[in-house]
């Protein structure tokens, strides 16, 4: 069976699940609409749809792609100097103990309720999983492949670039792969906190006029935007560890 099957069979025993759920306790369409109204609204509202989509996706992909090269040069940057070790990795262990979602209105304040707040909360929620995943596999280069550099006196600068860097990649596409996933959680959560275009903003909106088969609607279209940005990392990794 292919990965489309398997998908396809999947999405539609949550259909069959969600319309049993329906059904067997008769619930009215303000507290779960049924699968065949919010289909009707995902067609009906496509444009609306569409429209808030594409701003949440231009804030994904660019904290996605700000969150990777920062999470890039830190992992560098950690390998490379023991000062930046002792003085940066507390800071980004601290930075996990206060919840991300606690500076969502901060960052709003500060940044305003464009686009640039939602890309930080964005590359913030990504960071760690990309630094933290790229560092520990730099770290955890084979020892004869650094004892065999050093008998050849090959410089710490090349050491790095040419054995340490490569053999960590498959870190660094793990950590993406997370990234991908967590990207639009940060985007949705600085839109409910203020906005005025998104999925995040059009789901807070359908709530508060009891359009929840609307805020279904942008629901479905935030997964499935999740999962193919996920997907298109993937083979981007591939492709890079394959080259």
């Amino acid at each position: 069976m292919t990965r489309a099957a398997r998908v396809g069979g999947i999405a539609l025993l949550a259909l069959l699940a969600w319309q049993a759920l329906v059904t067997a306790f008769a619930l009215p369409r303000f507290i779960l609409p049924g699968p065949g109204l919010v289909l009707e609204t995902l067609w009906t509202s496509r444009a609306l749809l569409a429209e808030h989509a594409f701003f949440t996706t231009i804030e994904v992909l660019l904290g996605l792609i700000l969150g990777g090269i920062l999470g890039f040069a830190s992992a560098i940057l950690l390998t490379a100097s023991q000062l930046a070790r002792f003085v940066l990795r507390p800071m980004l262990v601290f930075s996990q103990a206060v919840p991300v979602f606690a500076l969502a209105p901060i960052l709003t304040l500060w940044l305003g309720y464009g686009l640039w707040s939602k890309i930080a909360m964005a590359l913030l929620i990504i960071y760690f999983p990309v630094t933290s995943a790229f560092f520990d596999a730099l770290m955890r280069t084979p020892p004869e492949w650094l004892e065999l550099s050093r008998v050849m006196n090959a410089r710490p600068a090349r050491i790095l670039w040419h054995i340490r860097v490569p053999a960590a990649l498959p870190g660094f596409a793990s950590g993406l792969r997370l990234a991908a996933v967590y990207a639009p959680i940060g985007a949705i959560i600085g839109e409910w906190v203020g906005a005025s275009r998104g999925l995040g903003y059009l789901m807070l909106l359908a709530n508060g006029r009891a359009k929840i088969d609307l805020m279904f609607a942008a629901l479905i279209v935030l997964a499935v935007l999740t999962l193919i940005l996920h997907a298109a990392v993937d083979a981007a990794c591939r492709r890079l560890l394959e080259s």
